[in-house]
């Protein structure tokens, strides 16, 4: 086991490090000159020269990526050239949005795709089959920022139950923090949980065709206890698999709408330093969603090890 570990360690940590030289490389060669854009087209020669210094601009390539991932292994992740302020101060305020954001929206899709992926299963070709499936595939086909938009114009334009948009601080109690968050959740949630439903159904198919139980059932257990005792727990592999990524996609996805929600999280963070070129809040964010989504594998992997009586060896082939 200790092996093992040792072994996606070191893993996770090659993954990362070629995140951040892919990140570094491909914000060094995008168009324009960030000093140029943050004093505007009237500022002077000697003012540019004098904030690329202070940036480090002039510095080479080499030395700028190496003093980049000094800083981020010593957690220092260097300071906004637009905002002014740390970028860890930054990131660590709009996670605050965007993480409980992720969670309500992966807590959903889990709690309607596994219910009904395990019904479209065991009521295969049947009614309940086709209106779950249905379901997947409005969902799959519903861009999540149109449902967003759907959601406002029902809940908040005609009904007056929510707010088109903006978020409640959780200083004013969790009541209204969670509410602010219910549906751009919602709207997370749809094609999320389309997929997994989907998944979740394949995978107890899957598992109800094996011998043992076949073996089970002639040996006159009920569809229950078979379905608790011998499907749930080996249909779970490749559904965790999924729902690892899902959480990850979740955190990293919700660019589109956090902005129609006009929510201040991580997503609407990276898009405005993207158009005020800020680089430093860009790659910074990057490499820490590319570092989410690798230790969300990680913890996937541990989970397999948990869930598979298999030796590791052999699980991870």
């Amino acid at each position: 086991m200790l092996s093992y570990l040792a072994h996606r360690a070191f893993n996770l940590a090659a993954a990362l490090l070629a995140a951040s030289l892919l990140v570094f490389v491909v914000l060094s060669v995008l168009p324009g000159d960030p000093a140029e854009i943050m004093l505007g087209v009237g500022a002077t020669p000697e003012s540019l020269a004098a904030l690329r210094k202070e940036l480090g601009l002039n510095e080479s390539p080499l030395i700028r990526y190496f003093d980049w991932i000094t800083g981020v292994m010593h957690a220092d992740f260097g300071q906004s050239m637009t905002y002014g302020v740390p970028v860890a101060e930054l990131v660590l305020e709009r996670l605050q949005v965007t993480v409980p954001l992720a969670v309500m929206a992966f807590v959903m899709a889990v709690a309607v795709a596994l219910p009904f992926g395990v019904f479209a299963a065991v009521n295969r070709n049947r009614p309940g089959d086709y209106l779950v499936m249905g379901f997947s595939q409005l969902g799959l086909a519903i861009p999540n920022f149109w449902f967003g938009i759907l959601l406002i114009l029902v809940f908040a334009v005609q009904l007056h139950w929510f707010q088109a948009g903006g978020f409640a601080p959780w200083a004013d109690g969790w009541g209204p923090a969670l509410k602010s968050l219910l549906l751009p959740a919602l709207a997370l949630a749809l094609s999320e949980a389309a997929i997994l439903s989907r998944v979740v159904r394949s995978a107890t198919l899957d598992v109800y065709r094996e011998d043992y139980v076949r073996t089970a059932r002639a040996k006159g257990l009920s569809k229950t206890a078979v379905l608790f005792r011998h499907v749930m727990r080996n249909m779970l592999l490749p559904v965790v698999t999924i729902m690892g990524l899902q959480f990850a996609f979740l955190i990293a996805g919700a660019v589109v709408v956090e902005n129609v929600f006009y929510l201040p999280g991580l997503g609407r963070l990276i898009l405005q330093a993207i158009f005020q070129r800020d680089l430093v809040v860009v790659q910074n964010i990057i490499l820490l969603l590319a570092a989410l989504v690798v230790l969300v594998n990680f913890a996937v992997d541990l989970a397999y090890a948990l869930i598979d009586p298999r030796p590791h060896g052999e699980a991870h082939r």
